[in-house]
């Protein structure tokens, strides 16, 4: 399979970096390919243009200021996002990827009838999420629900990929994390990404 690999996070040496160094050594281990997109490295703009809002509903939708994301993406069989959630949600970078990548024509079509959107990302099979939080798990999943688990699994991969396997991997109370915890996360990454 080949796997598009997203990573969300400023600075290079982060936590986040070393998950998606392990996810894609893991990943060409098994003989996988993986392209792996830095959104900060590659200087992503995360700001849905004046012109890409106007021209949302235009068939077709003028994606060309991400043409090679796009390309990018439609390649791949696979999705996995590395990121932190910051106020329980995404970091802005990887929420105007979204905005600007996981367009109509792209990720969806509309609906001629209006209401609903059809998915158009039937190349990814898999759909994972690999994550940390400030908070402990209890706060993320009891106090808030689970918020960025919901958008990714209920919104993003249900509207643009039918049947996709989806996985989120978290660690939790990140702020308070031991250098043994954080070896244990990669390596249980490792092990769920020698499954696939």
């Amino acid at each position: 399979m080949r796997f598009l690999i997203v990573l969300a996070h400023p600075l290079a040496g982060s936590f986040a970096s070393s998950v998606a160094t392990a996810a894609t050594a893991a990943l060409q281990k098994n003989g996988h390919s993986v392209d792996l997109l830095d959104l900060y490295g590659e200087d992503f703009d995360p700001c849905l243009s004046e012109t890409e809002r106007r021209g949302y509903f235009d068939v077709p939708y003028d994606a060309s200021g991400v043409d090679d994301i796009v390309a990018r993406l439609k390649a791949a069989d696979g999705l996995i996002l590395v990121f932190p959630q910051w106020w329980f949600n995404f970091p802005a970078i990887l929420k105007g990827f979204f905005d600007r990548v996981f367009a109509p024509g792209i990720a969806f079509d509309h609906e001629q009838a209006g209401g609903r959107i059809i998915p158009r990302l039937t190349n990814i099979k898999l759909f994972w999420a690999l994550t940390t939080t400030g908070s402990p798990w209890w706060v993320v999943k009891l106090y808030m629900g689970d918020p960025v688990r919901r958008l990714l699994k209920r919104g993003i991969a249900a509207f643009c990929s039918r049947d996709v396997q989806f996985r989120m991997i978290s660690l939790h109370d990140m702020d308070r994390a031991t250098s043994k915890q954080r070896t244990a996360h990669l390596a249980k990454i490792e092990k769920a990404i020698a499954r696939i």
